[in-house]
C-alpha cells in the first residue's frame, strides 16, 4: 500500500508540474487585456472599506489550492463551503462582484480560478506586503472536493510541527514555502475554538498573552469570539507575525509550533530579523502554492458565475 500511495503521490506531482508549466504570466494579454486592472481596482476598493477582508480573500485561494488544486472548487455553492475547516470563509462575495465585473468586459474568458490567485496576491499588496508575478491560465472545476479530501489536506491549528510540514510537503511545498505561507498569519483573525487549547493547555506560550486571550475567549464556547493572528500590527502585512513566536506570543498551536525548538526556529529567526527575506520566501511560496495542480487547456471550464457549474 505505502509504495501504491508513493507511486499516486509521483505521478500527482508530475502531472502538476506538467500542468503549472502551461500557465502564463501574460496569457490575458490579448484575450482581455483589462482584466488584471480590473480585479485590482475591486480588491483595492474592498479592502479600504474592510482591512480584514484582504485576509478573508488570501485565505480562499489557501483553500482552494490546498483541496484538489487551484481550480476555484471552494466558490461553487454549498458543497466545499459546508466543511468543517471552511465554515468561516469569507469573501465570497468579493469575488462574485469581481467575476461580474470582469465578465462585463471579456465574457467568459477569466476563470474564477485565476481570479483568486490575482486576488489574494492584490489583497496582499494592498496591505502594505510584496508582489509578485502571478502565473495565469487555470481552468474551473465543474465540481466540488469531496469532504474526506477537504478534511485530509486542510490541516487543523492543533497541527504539529510534524504534520505541517508532511501536510506541506505532500503538495511539493517545502518546509521554507510552510512557515513563509503560514505568515500569511500576519493579517486576519481567528476564533475561539481555534486558539483555545492552546492558550488553556499548551505550555510554549507567554502566560501574560494567554491570559489577555482568556479574558475573551472562554475554555468552551467563545464560536463568536475573535482574536487577531498578529496582535502587533493585524492588518499589516509584515514579518511581526514570526517576532511574535520569537516571544511565545502565537495565537495557534501550528502557529508556535513553528518556533518550538525543532527544524524550523532559524527560518522563523531569519524571516523575524529580516522582512525582505520573509517577503521574498512569501512570493516565491506563493507562486508554488498557486502552481498545484491547475486545470489548463481544455481541462475544466471557465465558469460564467463563481458559484455554480456551467450548465
Amino acid at each position: 500500500m505505502a509504495s501504491v500511495s508513493c507511486l499516486s503521490l509521483l505521478v500527482l506531482v508530475a502531472l502538476a508540474s506538467a500542468a503549472s508549466a502551461q500557465l502564463s504570466s501574460t496569457f490575458y494579454d490579448t484575450s482581455c487585456p483589462r482584466a488584471l486592472a480590473t480585479i485590482k481596482s475591486a480588491v483595492n476598493a474592498a479592502v479600504a472599506q474592510e482591512a480584514r477582508m484582504g485576509a478573508s480573500l488570501l485565505r480562499l485561494h489557501f483553500h482552494d489550492c490546498f483541496v484538489q488544486g487551484c481550480d476555484a472548487s471552494i466558490l461553487l455553492a454549498g458543497n466545499e463551503q459546508n466543511d468543517g475547516p471552511n465554515l468561516t470563509l469569507r469573501g465570497f462575495n468579493v469575488i462574485a462582484n469581481i467575476k461580474a465585473q470582469v465578465e462585463a468586459i471579456c465574457k467568459q474568458t477569466v476563470s474564477c480560478a485565476d481570479i483568486l490567485a490575482v486576488a489574494a496576491r492584490d489583497s496582499v499588496v494592498a496591505l502594505g506586503g510584496p508582489s509578485w508575478t502571478v502565473p495565469l491560465g487555470r481552468r474551473d472545476s465543474p465540481k466540488a472536493a469531496s469532504t474526506t479530501m477537504v478534511t485530509q489536506n486542510l490541516l487543523p491549528p492543533t497541527s504539529s510541527l510534524t504534520a505541517l510540514i508532511k501536510g506541506y510537503g505532500n503538495l511539493g511545498l517545502s518546509p521554507t514555502d510552510m512557515v513563509a505561507l503560514s505568515g500569511a498569519h500576519t493579517i486576519g483573525q481567528a476564533h475561539c475554538p481555534s486558539y483555545q487549547d492552546h492558550i488553556y493547555n499548551d505550555t510554549n506560550i507567554n502566560k501574560a498573552f494567554a491570559t489577555s486571550l482568556k479574558a475573551s475567549c472562554p475554555a468552551t464556547g467563545g464560536a463568536n469570539v475573535m482574536a487577531p493572528l498578529d496582535t502587533t500590527t493585524p492588518t499589516r502585512f509584515d514579518n511581526a507575525y514570526f517576532s511574535n513566536l520569537l516571544s511565545q506570543k502565537g495565537l495557534l498551536h501550528s502557529d508556535q509550533e513553528l518556533f518550538n525548538g525543532g527544524s524550523t526556529d532559524n527560518i522563523v529567526r531569519n524571516f523575524a530579523s529580516s522582512p525582505s527575506a520573509f517577503s521574498s520566501a512569501f512570493a516565491t511560496a506563493m507562486v508554488n502554492m498557486g502552481n498545484i495542480s491547475p486545470l489548463t487547456g481544455t481541462q475544466g471550464q471557465i465558469r460564467t458565475t463563481c458559484s455554480a457549474a456551467n450548465s
